[in-house]
């Protein structure tokens, strides 16, 4: 490989490790706002964190009043640590699971039924949840920025 050959080829490794960088910011970003979002509007139609719990266990899921206001609260401090990309192995997996249990016990219409209650869309969250629970946050996220703080000092 000649000098101009290994140049290239950094520079183009750069490019994609930073492509891929900011899809893992744009996707951390996306499933954060949409878990915030889906938290304010479960808060909405309880009107408190109670109300949340009573419309849980009026929906038939187990433990409700106490699996409710749990959703929401993991869905705020889930959504914002996704977005600031801190804990992401571990917020995605809980997120995957919290979509599983969404799939089993609320969304239960078959797949593409059009009646605003299909699975389609926890399906896709669940999904990207594990995606990024498997990539890690990227180099644009706390957890990276924790890690090389961390292996500085070991340095050290």
């Amino acid at each position: 490989m000649t000098t101009i050959d290994r140049i290239t080829h950094t520079r183009d490794t750069a490019l994609v490790r930073t492509a891929r960088d900011v899809v893992l910011l744009l996707a951390r970003i996306g499933l954060g706002v949409i878990m915030l979002a889906h938290a304010k509007l479960e808060y909405d139609f309880g009107g408190s964190l109670a109300g949340v719990g009573r419309m849980f266990a009026e929906s038939g899921i187990p433990l409700g009043t106490l699996t409710g206001p749990a959703n929401v609260l993991f869905e705020v401090v889930g959504g914002i640590a996704m977005i600031l990309g801190a804990a992401v192995r571990l917020v995605g997996v809980l997120m995957a699971l919290n979509m599983a249990g969404a799939w089993i016990f609320v969304h239960t219409s078959g797949l593409l039924a059009m009646d605003h209650n299909g699975p389609e869309l926890v399906i896709a969250l669940g999904l990207l949840s594990l995606v990024l629970a498997v990539t890690g946050s990227g180099r644009f996220g706390l957890d990276h920025l924790i890690a090389r703080r961390r292996a500085s000092r070991t340095a050290t």
